[in-house]
């Protein structure tokens, strides 16, 4: 009886783990195979995971059924999850670009109550990374596996003050000081 008790427990720790994720599907594609006795359908799923405070991740999925594909590809996210920096909670920290193939994507901070402005694939990832002001284009081909590679090589670009000043050895307020200075400097010349 108390083995009962023992294994519950860890069942609800996964489940909560589960319930922290936000998934989004971004696209199904259905292909068919021509056999003997007519065609075969099968079904990939793309789909973005991610728990709306800086961690996301994307999967793909294959199977002869929907939800299967569906469920694939949420596990292949969610084992591919990414941290991205975000300031103050909200936009990017500076302005990054990505590419995967002929997809290629400009991802630009924004001031706060912007909101997401940003196409299909890229939107799903920013919501779901819990991001609120970014200002985004897609340049090149609109193929929902390019954009979403393209979309997390330039999240995986994203640098925080925090990590630029380690990298350079100097203190985080150093750093900002010569930022704010750069742009005193830049408003005095124009």
């Amino acid at each position: 009886m108390a083995r009962e008790g023992e294994g519950g427990g860890r069942g609800r720790d996964r489940d909560d783990r589960d319930n922290e994720f936000v998934d989004r599907l971004v696209h199904i594609n259905r292909v068919a195979k021509v056999v003997k006795g007519g065609r075969r359908f099968g079904f990939a799923a793309l789909v973005v995971v991610g728990d709306q405070k800086g961690r996301v991740g994307f999967g793909h999925g294959k199977a002869r059924e929907v939800p299967e594909a569906i469920r694939k590809a949420t596990e292949s996210a969610k084992r591919a999850l990414i941290r991205v920096p975000l300031r103050e909670g909200r936009t990017l920290h500076h302005d990054v670009f990505g590419r995967h193939g002929a997809g290629r994507v400009i991802l630009r901070s924004a001031p706060a109550g912007t909101g997401i402005i940003a196409g299909g694939p890229m939107r799903a990832v920013f919501e779901t990374l819990g991001m609120h002001d970014v200002v985004a284009k897609s340049q090149g081909s609109s193929n929902p596996y390019n954009m979403i590679r393209a979309t997390f090589d330039a999240l995986e670009k994203e640098d925080s003050p925090r990590l630029v000043a380690a990298r350079r050895g100097i203190k985080v307020s150093t750093l900002q000081a010569r930022r704010q200075g750069g742009e005193a400097d830049a408003a005095g010349d124009a």
